[in-house]
């Protein structure tokens, strides 16, 4: 009975997120997760093939296992930066939450913070493609 109980509650402080590990953990699973994420989204190998067989290549690069490696190289980079944004923007609110004593029912999390753009930038990008596509009078008449 007690035992299980111990452990839970050890399990919710260690996971729990407004606490120094909590929080390292969250921004270790952020970068973790944007890099499994990235090179689903794009594979070198594959981007590298392609490009062999479209007679295509990257100036000063060779073709093939140079442009892989090369391909590979530049999406660790690119993916470091956009992890450490990632995490920047995900641990920001919830270092304010704690530093003001906010309580649960105002907080908004990074990621939701992020979602929330993101459908307001798309929304605006529909809503222009609209627009234009409305005052568009076309070539025929």
């Amino acid at each position: 009975g007690g035992g299980s109980n111990n452990i839970t509650v050890t399990i919710q402080e260690i996971f729990d997120y407004t606490q120094p590990i909590g929080m390292t953990i969250y921004v270790g699973l952020i970068i973790a997760f944007t890099y499994f994420y990235a090179f689903i989204q794009v594979n070198p190998e594959n981007m590298a093939e392609n490009l062999k067989k479209q007679g295509g290549y990257i100036p000063g690069i060779r073709p093939g296992m140079a442009t892989q490696d090369y391909l590979t190289s530049l999406l660790y980079r690119l993916t470091f930066v956009g992890a450490i944004f990632l995490s920047v923007v995900s641990i920001l609110p919830l270092f304010f939450i704690n530093l003001a004593g906010l309580p649960p029912s105002v907080q908004i999390g990074g990621t939701s913070l992020l979602i929330i753009v993101g459908v307001a930038l798309e929304t605006m990008k529909q809503l222009e493609g609209q627009l234009v596509k409305r005052s568009y009078k076309g070539f025929m008449r």
